[in-house]
């Protein structure tokens, strides 16, 4: 691999500063000043360091996102911002997002260049569990728990999978919303849940995914990413 483009997939910075830094001899490899930006090293056995801290290659890269509201979950759109805006450029290379959030929807939102474990969280034969928090415009019917588990249409030629129900009391912790409820699903179908709760006679004022299998949003502020940990990695594997 080209010594840039190793500095580069490790955070070190974009192509020109990369090349900078090799330039002000801030980068060395095997303890020996690099000289080139294109000089070829082994990822794997070569040590590279930056200013004498040691990088370490990661073949696959995880990261979990808030994603805030107003942005769309692409990689890239000529008219809007995307979540790719959230992250560094020098850690956008072959990203891609895990299922989709709304223009409106904030939160959970997972990105990776592990084509194989995106595959696996979005397959619909792995019913992977994913948890709303949704803000609703009216009460819920007394009903809407049985409904939603049985499986409630939402006018698609096959009703939504059964699915969890949590209606929250008046006062509780997402915020000033009087009518609200806490839904998990196993399924991503386009608008899913905002049209889950439509059925039931309701409309989603707003809406945060709070989980997605074993990962949760946790208190990571909005606009912020970070890497998943190891323990995290094999969690989602294996869910």
């Amino acid at each position: 691999m080209r010594l840039d483009k190793f500095l580069s997939a490790c955070g070190a910075g974009t192509r020109s500063e990369v090349k900078k830094l090799i330039k002000n001899r801030a980068v060395s490899v095997n303890g020996k000043p690099a000289e080139r930006p294109e000089e070829k090293i082994d990822e794997e056995r070569d040590e590279i360091c930056v200013y004498g801290k040691k990088l370490t290659y990661e073949k696959f890269r995880y990261y979990l996102l808030h994603k805030p509201a107003g942005c769309i979950t692409a990689v890239s759109d000529d008219n809007n911002k995307t979540v790719m805006d959230y992250i560094p450029k020098e850690l956008q290379k072959d990203l891609s997002p895990v299922g989709r959030l709304d223009l409106d929807a904030e939160g959970l939102l997972l990105l990776t260049n592990d084509g194989a474990l995106l595959h696996h969280c979005i397959s619909p034969s792995h019913h992977m569990k994913k948890t709303y928090f949704a803000a609703l415009d009216k009460a819920l019917p007394n009903d809407a728990e049985e409904r939603f588990l049985q499986g409630i249409p939402i006018g698609d030629p096959k009703p939504a999978l059964p699915a969890v129900l949590e209606r929250l009391p008046q006062k509780h912790d997402f915020g000033d919303f009087p009518n609200a409820a806490l839904l998990t699903i196993t399924e991503g179908r386009f608008h899913q849940v905002k049209r889950m709760f439509e059925a039931a006679g309701c409309h989603v004022i707003y809406l945060k995914r709070l989980s997605m299998g074993p990962i949760s949003l946790g208190d990571l502020e909005k606009g912020c990413f970070r890497s998943l940990t190891a323990d995290e990695i094999k969690k989602l594997k294996e869910d």
